[in-house]
C-alpha cells in the first residue's frame, strides 16, 4: 500500500516551524501525489486532538501515516489506537510517554520556542485533556509503528520511550538530544518505515 497521506505533529511549545516537521514538509513535497498536513496545535490538547481528527476525517483508512515528535508522538499514538485509524503507519520521534505527569511542573504563562513573543497559557485543565486522551497501554500493532529514540534526550527517559515502544521497528541513538539535531542522519530509516 502506497503512502498518499501524511500528518506530522509537533511537539509541546514548538510549531509547523521546527527543523524537523520543515524537513518532513520538504520530503513530502518530494513525493509525487502526497497529501501533507502539519498545523499548528492550539495548547489545550483536547482542541489539537479535534483539530487532528478534523483534518484527517476525509482521509482513507489505508496510505496514511502520522509522525509525531515529543507531545506529538503522545498525540499521534492515540490517534492511531483509534479503531478507524489502526490501518495507519506511526512514526514518533522522543515521544513523550506520560505527559500528563510531565508538564503537570509547567503549568502557567509560557512562550513558543519559535516565536518567544507569542505567549499562552497552560492550565491544569489541559493536564486533565492530556490524562484523558492517553492511549491504551498496549498497542494494538508495534509493527505499524517507528520509535526514533536518542539516549541524549535532556528532557525524557529514552528507557521510558523504548519500553513503551517495545516490539517496533525503529533507532536508538546513542547519543543526539530532545530535538534530534542530527535527523537528517537518521532520515533513511524512517523513510524506509513509510514507503513500505
Amino acid at each position: 500500500m502506497s503512502l498518499t497521506h501524511l500528518l506530522y505533529l509537533h511537539g509541546f511549545r514548538s510549531s509547523p516551524g521546527s527543523a524537523k516537521a520543515r524537513r518532513m514538509a520538504a520530503w513530502a513535497s518530494e513525493q509525487a501525489g502526497l497529501t501533507f498536513a502539519c498545523p499548528q496545535l492550539p495548547p489545550s490538547p483536547r482542541e489539537a486532538m479535534a483539530l487532528a481528527n478534523e483534518l484527517v476525517a476525509g482521509w482513507p483508512a489505508d496510505g496514511v501515516a502520522v509522525i509525531g515528535s515529543s507531545l506529538g508522538g503522545f498525540y499521534a499514538t492515540s490517534l492511531a489506537e483509534r479503531p478507524a485509524h489502526r490501518g495507519w503507519r506511526v512514526a514518533v520521534l522522543n515521544p513523550a510517554v506520560d505527559p500528563a505527569r510531565d508538564l503537570a511542573r509547567h503549568i502557567g504563562t509560557l512562550t513558543a520556542w519559535h516565536d518567544p513573543e507569542l505567549k499562552f497559557e497552560f492550565t491544569a485543565q489541559h493536564v486533565a485533556e492530556l490524562a484523558a486522551l492517553t492511549p491504551p497501554a498496549r498497542l494494538t500493532t508495534p509493527a505499524r509503528y517507528y520509535a526514533l529514540i536518542a539516549k541524549g534526550d535532556e528532557l525524557l527517559d529514552w528507557r521510558e520511550m523504548l519500553a513503551r515502544y517495545a516490539g517496533c521497528d525503529g533507532e536508538v541513538i546513542a547519543g543526539s538530544d530532545h530535538g534530534l539535531t542530527d535527523f537528517e542522519d537518521h532520515l533513511p530509516g524512517l523513510e524506509k518505515h513509510l514507503l513500505r
